[in-house]
Protein backbone atom coordinates (compact mmCIF):
# COMPACT_ATOMS: atom_id res chain seq x y z
CA UNK A 1 0.00 0.00 0.00
CA UNK A 2 1.38 3.64 -0.42
CA UNK A 3 2.86 5.52 2.31
CA UNK A 4 1.10 8.67 3.56
CA UNK A 5 -2.45 9.25 4.31
CA UNK A 6 -3.09 11.67 1.07
CA UNK A 7 -1.85 8.68 -1.27
CA UNK A 8 -3.52 6.13 1.01
CA UNK A 9 -7.06 8.59 0.30
CA UNK A 10 -6.53 9.03 -3.35
CA UNK A 11 -5.80 5.20 -3.89
CA UNK A 12 -9.12 4.52 -1.94
CA UNK A 13 -11.01 7.32 -3.39
CA UNK A 14 -10.39 6.48 -7.07
CA UNK A 15 -11.27 2.63 -6.34
CA UNK A 16 -14.64 3.39 -5.05
CA UNK A 17 -15.26 5.38 -8.11
CA UNK A 18 -13.29 2.47 -10.30
CA UNK A 19 -15.65 0.32 -8.87
CA UNK A 20 -18.75 2.10 -9.25
CA UNK A 21 -18.23 1.45 -13.23
CA UNK A 22 -17.50 3.32 -16.02
CA UNK A 23 -17.49 7.33 -15.98
CA UNK A 24 -18.99 9.48 -18.74
CA UNK A 25 -16.33 12.20 -20.55
CA UNK A 26 -17.32 15.55 -19.66
CA UNK A 27 -15.87 16.45 -22.92
CA UNK A 28 -17.77 15.79 -26.65
CA UNK A 29 -14.83 15.54 -28.42
CA UNK A 30 -11.96 12.79 -27.87
CA UNK A 31 -9.15 14.72 -26.76
CA UNK A 32 -5.63 14.05 -24.97
CA UNK A 33 -7.25 16.16 -22.08
CA UNK A 34 -10.64 14.43 -21.63
CA UNK A 35 -9.52 11.92 -19.29
CA UNK A 36 -7.95 13.38 -16.80
CA UNK A 37 -10.72 16.54 -16.75
CA UNK A 38 -13.49 13.43 -16.28
CA UNK A 39 -11.11 11.82 -13.46
CA UNK A 40 -10.34 15.23 -11.48
CA UNK A 41 -14.18 16.04 -11.69
CA UNK A 42 -14.91 12.41 -10.22
CA UNK A 43 -12.50 13.59 -7.50
CA UNK A 44 -13.83 17.31 -7.11
CA UNK A 45 -10.70 18.74 -8.32
CA UNK A 46 -11.29 21.72 -10.31
CA UNK A 47 -9.51 22.08 -13.15
CA UNK A 48 -5.98 22.65 -13.02
CA UNK A 49 -4.00 24.61 -15.06
CA UNK A 50 -0.83 26.05 -12.66
CA UNK A 51 2.33 24.43 -12.03
CA UNK A 52 0.99 23.05 -8.72
CA UNK A 53 -0.22 19.37 -8.12
CA UNK A 54 -3.19 18.08 -8.33
CA UNK A 55 -4.55 16.63 -4.82
CA UNK A 56 -3.30 17.18 -1.29
CA UNK A 57 0.51 17.78 -3.08
CA UNK A 58 -0.21 14.77 -5.68
CA UNK A 59 -0.45 14.97 -9.28
CA UNK A 60 -2.70 12.81 -10.96
CA UNK A 61 -1.55 12.34 -14.88
CA UNK A 62 -4.55 9.99 -16.53
CA UNK A 63 -4.24 8.03 -20.26
CA UNK A 64 -6.34 5.65 -22.09
CA UNK A 65 -5.03 2.18 -22.07
CA UNK A 66 -3.67 1.63 -25.96
CA UNK A 67 -2.98 -2.61 -26.92
CA UNK A 68 0.74 -1.25 -28.33
CA UNK A 69 1.71 0.11 -24.68
CA UNK A 70 5.19 1.81 -25.72
CA UNK A 71 2.62 4.01 -28.14
CA UNK A 72 1.45 5.81 -24.81
CA UNK A 73 3.51 9.03 -24.35
CA UNK A 74 3.08 10.52 -21.07
CA UNK A 75 3.06 14.28 -19.95
CA UNK A 76 5.64 15.70 -17.84
CA UNK A 77 4.88 18.85 -17.97
CA UNK A 78 5.19 22.23 -19.81
CA UNK A 79 7.65 24.51 -20.19
CA UNK A 80 7.83 27.55 -22.61
CA UNK A 81 11.33 28.52 -23.83
CA UNK A 82 13.45 31.29 -22.53
CA UNK A 83 12.10 33.62 -24.84
CA UNK A 84 15.02 36.57 -23.77
CA UNK A 85 17.89 34.06 -25.27
CA UNK A 86 16.13 32.70 -27.93
CA UNK A 87 16.52 33.72 -31.84
CA UNK A 88 12.69 33.57 -32.05
CA UNK A 89 10.75 35.57 -29.42
CA UNK A 90 7.38 33.66 -29.14
CA UNK A 91 5.56 30.71 -30.50
CA UNK A 92 4.01 32.45 -33.51
CA UNK A 93 7.60 32.85 -35.05
CA UNK A 94 7.72 29.48 -35.01
CA UNK A 95 4.66 28.47 -36.35
CA UNK A 96 5.13 31.13 -39.04
CA UNK A 97 8.56 29.29 -39.88
CA UNK A 98 7.30 25.81 -39.53
CA UNK A 99 3.84 25.74 -39.63
CA UNK A 100 1.89 23.93 -42.34
CA UNK A 101 -1.90 24.34 -43.63
CA UNK A 102 -4.32 21.38 -42.96
CA UNK A 103 -8.03 21.76 -43.59
CA UNK A 104 -8.99 25.00 -42.46
CA UNK A 105 -6.04 25.49 -39.95
CA UNK A 106 -2.74 26.81 -39.87
CA UNK A 107 -0.73 24.35 -37.42
CA UNK A 108 1.73 23.03 -36.17
CA UNK A 109 1.65 19.75 -34.21
CA UNK A 110 5.22 17.78 -34.39
CA UNK A 111 7.26 15.71 -31.75
CA UNK A 112 11.02 16.83 -31.28
CA UNK A 113 14.00 15.04 -29.68
CA UNK A 114 17.30 14.88 -29.81
CA UNK A 115 18.26 11.44 -31.29
CA UNK A 116 16.41 12.34 -35.22
CA UNK A 117 15.22 15.33 -36.85
CA UNK A 118 11.40 15.35 -37.83
CA UNK A 119 9.51 16.14 -40.62
CA UNK A 120 10.12 19.78 -40.22
CA UNK A 121 13.80 19.58 -40.23
CA UNK A 122 13.53 20.38 -36.02
CA UNK A 123 15.39 18.55 -33.83
CA UNK A 124 16.76 18.94 -29.93
CA UNK A 125 20.70 19.68 -29.14
CA UNK A 126 21.34 19.04 -25.39
CA UNK A 127 24.46 21.10 -24.38
CA UNK A 128 24.96 19.82 -21.02
CA UNK A 129 27.77 21.84 -19.86
CA UNK A 130 26.46 25.08 -20.95
CA UNK A 131 23.19 24.09 -19.15
CA UNK A 132 20.62 24.38 -22.05
CA UNK A 133 18.46 22.56 -24.63
CA UNK A 134 18.33 24.15 -27.58
CA UNK A 135 15.67 23.41 -30.59
CA UNK A 136 17.22 23.19 -33.89
CA UNK A 137 16.26 23.54 -37.57
CA UNK A 138 17.99 21.61 -40.01
CA UNK A 139 17.73 25.09 -42.45
CA UNK A 140 21.01 26.72 -42.13
CA UNK A 141 19.93 30.27 -41.57
CA UNK A 142 17.98 29.72 -38.72
CA UNK A 143 19.86 27.09 -37.09
CA UNK A 144 18.89 27.02 -33.05
CA UNK A 145 16.30 29.66 -32.61
CA UNK A 146 15.02 28.07 -29.07
CA UNK A 147 16.93 27.55 -25.35
CA UNK A 148 15.20 25.73 -22.13
CA UNK A 149 17.66 26.14 -18.83
CA UNK A 150 17.86 22.45 -18.02
CA UNK A 151 17.69 23.82 -14.17
CA UNK A 152 14.55 25.02 -15.39
CA UNK A 153 13.36 21.91 -16.52
CA UNK A 154 15.05 20.26 -13.47
CA UNK A 155 13.50 22.39 -11.11
CA UNK A 156 9.72 21.53 -13.18
CA UNK A 157 10.26 18.29 -12.84
CA UNK A 158 10.99 18.13 -9.30
CA UNK A 159 7.84 20.51 -8.20
CA UNK A 160 5.57 18.74 -10.66
CA UNK A 161 6.11 15.20 -9.88
CA UNK A 162 7.51 14.85 -6.28
CA UNK A 163 4.58 12.05 -6.12
CA UNK A 164 2.52 11.31 -8.94
CA UNK A 165 -0.38 8.95 -9.24
CA UNK A 166 -0.71 7.78 -13.09
CA UNK A 167 -4.02 6.52 -14.01
CA UNK A 168 -4.49 4.34 -16.95
CA UNK A 169 -8.08 3.57 -18.19
CA UNK A 170 -10.02 1.57 -20.63
CA UNK A 171 -11.97 3.61 -23.21
CA UNK A 172 -15.35 2.57 -24.71
CA UNK A 173 -17.33 4.03 -27.32
CA UNK A 174 -21.41 4.20 -26.09
CA UNK A 175 -22.93 6.35 -28.67
CA UNK A 176 -21.17 9.38 -29.78
CA UNK A 177 -19.58 9.57 -26.04
CA UNK A 178 -16.58 7.92 -24.72
CA UNK A 179 -16.59 5.94 -21.06
CA UNK A 180 -13.35 5.50 -19.13
CA UNK A 181 -13.48 2.27 -17.22
CA UNK A 182 -10.38 2.74 -14.54
CA UNK A 183 -8.06 0.14 -14.52
CA UNK A 184 -4.86 1.02 -12.54
CA UNK A 185 -2.14 3.52 -11.07
CA UNK A 186 1.58 3.68 -10.96
CA UNK A 187 2.65 5.42 -7.98
CA UNK A 188 5.98 7.52 -8.03
CA UNK A 189 7.49 9.50 -6.39
CA UNK A 190 11.27 11.87 -6.48
CA UNK A 191 12.46 11.85 -9.94
CA UNK A 192 16.04 11.06 -10.17
CA UNK A 193 16.66 14.96 -11.56
CA UNK A 194 20.37 13.93 -12.76
CA UNK A 195 18.58 11.58 -15.40
CA UNK A 196 17.00 14.37 -17.31
CA UNK A 197 19.85 15.70 -19.39
CA UNK A 198 20.52 11.95 -20.72
CA UNK A 199 17.17 10.78 -21.38
CA UNK A 200 16.89 14.20 -23.24
CA UNK A 201 20.03 13.15 -25.34
CA UNK A 202 19.06 10.01 -25.89
CA UNK A 203 15.29 11.31 -26.86
CA UNK A 204 13.62 9.00 -24.51
CA UNK A 205 12.47 11.88 -23.39
CA UNK A 206 10.77 14.02 -26.33
CA UNK A 207 8.30 17.51 -26.82
CA UNK A 208 5.59 17.92 -28.75
CA UNK A 209 4.76 21.64 -30.31
CA UNK A 210 1.12 22.05 -30.30
CA UNK A 211 0.65 25.55 -31.98
CA UNK A 212 -2.07 26.92 -34.26
CA UNK A 213 -3.09 30.15 -35.77
CA UNK A 214 -5.81 32.12 -34.20
CA UNK A 215 -8.67 34.15 -35.92
CA UNK A 216 -7.01 37.30 -34.95
CA UNK A 217 -3.93 36.20 -36.46
CA UNK A 218 -1.66 35.12 -33.55
CA UNK A 219 -0.72 31.45 -32.55
CA UNK A 220 -2.05 29.39 -29.48
CA UNK A 221 0.02 26.44 -28.12
CA UNK A 222 -0.92 23.94 -26.17
CA UNK A 223 2.62 23.57 -24.49
CA UNK A 224 5.42 22.73 -25.46
CA UNK A 225 4.78 19.44 -23.24
CA UNK A 226 7.33 17.42 -22.52
CA UNK A 227 6.51 13.33 -22.61
CA UNK A 228 8.08 10.21 -22.05
CA UNK A 229 7.18 6.43 -22.99
CA UNK A 230 5.08 5.18 -19.87
CA UNK A 231 7.54 2.08 -20.16
CA UNK A 232 10.41 4.61 -19.34
CA UNK A 233 9.26 6.42 -16.40
CA UNK A 234 11.33 3.64 -14.06
CA UNK A 235 14.54 5.23 -16.14
CA UNK A 236 13.35 8.73 -14.40
CA UNK A 237 12.07 7.56 -11.45
CA UNK A 238 12.91 4.96 -8.45
CA UNK A 239 11.32 1.63 -8.97
CA UNK A 240 7.62 2.55 -8.86
CA UNK A 241 4.56 1.40 -7.10
CA UNK A 242 1.65 -0.56 -9.28
CA UNK A 243 -1.87 -0.70 -8.02
CA UNK A 244 -5.00 -2.66 -9.37
CA UNK A 245 -8.18 -0.11 -8.95
CA UNK A 246 -11.02 -2.96 -9.74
Amino acid sequence: RPAGSASEELLERLRVIANAGPLQSLMAERSDTAIGRTIEAALGIAMNSSKTPDYKGIELKASRRRKAARSVRKTLFAQVPDWSRSKFKSSAQILDAFGYERGDDFKLYCTLNAAKINSQGLSFDVQAEAGDLWEVSDQPAIDRFAVWSLDVLRKRLATKHAETFWVTARPEMVGSREWYHLESVLHTRKPVLSQLDPLLDQGVITMDHLIKRTPTGGAKEKGPLFKIAGPDLPLLFPPPLEYELT
